[in-house]
């Protein structure tokens, strides 16, 4: 990817607070026209980096270039081609939706219809209730319509479905993807790691400051299910642990390299031969008279891939969050040096 193709381009930035580097050294590209979910724990770094490519922090090194323009020193002439969506914020309670989205409208020399993009976000039967009488679900749409409606070049959405409902949440997905299609590049942050594996191109783990996974989700998916020596993993579900016996008697199974307990009932099993696993595995649960709530066979979903980059202390905390004091850092995976035009699934 060249500067050039860059709609954002980050070089060793860095962000310290007294001793702690909340972010370490992020070098990371977006293309224009890909999204980009950028992942991570509490306190791994997200909002800060967030906040310096919107050019509301000061990094302490590196540097941030958004369509090549310093987000401080050229904010200005760049503003204009960004549209922001703030995980929290709101509007004056009076406010009616119509005229929000027509007073940002106003901004802009091109903007989107107000009237057809309230129906487009799915607002349009609400479009003159007032904004105290919405519900969290429909303040959040109306953030997103006013972040699009001036047809910015970069939208960066922070939580962009939160406090949605599933039916919300699927059209607000289909709208991104227009825009994309369309060729707006999106930044997004989310806590939803199915809403990252379905909708992001490309998807980016920060942890403790620091760029720890880049690639799309398929290919950390990937990853995360195969095994050092290229075996490949198969999940077992059961609806409480192993005894020990039963324990010893499953790792010995002569198609099983190794076992891994992720503890209530879960092992995942490393196998050179997954089919003879499987024939193997169903002939001893039979045996053994044990009923197995499920068994995968496949890539991890990218939750998995998320809390095996990330380790056990970030499983136990949520995708998304502030930049909190971070656990322990694991070590860092290879940046993927793909283009977004490439990674599109």
């Amino acid at each position: 990817m060249t500067a050039a193709s860059a709609a954002i381009e980050l070089s060793g930035l860095t962000k310290r607070y007294g001793s702690r580097a909340v972010v370490d050294g992020v070098t990371l590209s977006v293309a224009t026209g890909e999204i980009l979910a950028l992942l991570g724990p509490n306190g791994a770094g997200k909002t800060t980096t967030v906040e310096m490519i919107e050019g509301y922090r000061r990094p302490d090194a590196g540097s941030v270039r958004v369509f090549g323009l310093d987000p401080l020193a050229d904010g200005a002439r760049m503003k204009p081609l960004v549209g922001l969506m703030l995980q929290s914020g709101g509007l004056y309670s009076q406010l009616r939706p119509i005229e929000a989205v027509e007073l940002f409208a106003a901004f802009y020399p091109d903007p989107m219809d107000p009237g057809p993009l309230l129906d487009r976000v799915g607002l349009g039967r609400v479009a003159r209730s007032r904004y105290r009488a919405l519900s969290g679900g429909e303040r959040q749409r109306l953030s997103l319509a006013l972040a699009i409606v001036g047809r910015p070049a970069l939208a960066i959405l922070d939580e962009p479905t939160a406090a949605m409902d599933a039916a919300a949440r699927r059209a607000t997905w289909a709208l991104l993807r227009e825009l994309r299609d369309a060729g707006t590049t999106i930044l997004l942050t989310t806590h939803f790691l199915e809403e990252a594996q379905e909708l992001a191109d490309r998807v980016a783990i920060l942890h403790a400051g620091r760029l720890v996974a880049l690639g799309t989700p398929a290919d950390l998916r990937r990853g995360a299910t195969t095994s050092p020596g290229g075996l490949r993993q198969v999940r077992l579900d059961l609806p409480s642990p192993l005894d020990p016996g039963h324990a010893d008697r499953l790792a010995g199974l002569s198609s099983v390299a190794a076992v891994r307990d992720e503890r209530d009932g879960r092992y995942v099993l490393s196998t050179g031969s997954p089919g003879e696993l499987l024939v193997e595995l169903s002939s001893w649960l039979w045996a053994a008279r044990l009923e197995p709530l499920a068994i995968h066979v496949g890539d991890a979903s990218l939750e998995e891939a998320f809390l095996r980059i990330t380790g056990d202390d970030a499983a136990r905390g949520p995708a998304g969050g502030g930049d909190a004091s971070p656990p322990s850092s694991p070590a860092p995976v290879e940046p993927d040096t793909v283009p977004a035009a490439e990674a599109r699934r």
